[in-house]
């Protein structure tokens, strides 16, 4: 099941738990389930969503990646979201239980736009025992 995220920023978070859940088959009751964003400026973390957390995870990798001064940037002026979404990594894989997603109270999954606005295509796939 593929879906697509409209970004409205450079550096930004979408929460798409909702989304994946209902991706889940209803004759799923355990097994896997697998996040992936299709691009190398962008990715996919488990994380809480909280707006101030949110913030600081922006912050975070922009303190850890400068926006200028890399190699990359001769080409087309993006290094610095393909070094951030390498960080972050393109997927991540939830345990499915009694049919649903197997997060923890504060986790949500979020797609993390690292050079927006764009439309991101994720795709999610499930395996059941």
């Amino acid at each position: 099941m593929e879906f697509t995220v409209e970004t409205d920023a450079e550096l930004t978070t979408v929460d798409v738990t909702d989304r994946i859940a209902a991706a889940v088959p209803d004759d799923c009751e355990s097994g896997t389930c697998t996040v992936f964003v299709r691009h190398t400026t962008a990715g996919v973390v488990v994380q809480e969503d909280e707006p101030r957390l949110r913030g600081d995870l922006e912050s975070f990798l922009r303190e850890l990646v400068p926006d200028e001064g890399h190699a990359h940037d001769e080409l087309d002026g993006n290094a610095d979201s393909h070094l951030r979404a390498a960080l972050i990594g393109s997927d991540v894989t939830i345990p499915i239980e009694d049919g649903d997603l197997a997060l923890g109270t504060w986790q949500s999954v979020m797609v993390v736009e690292c050079d927006g606005p764009r439309t991101r295509t994720v795709t999610v796939t499930t395996v059941g025992d």
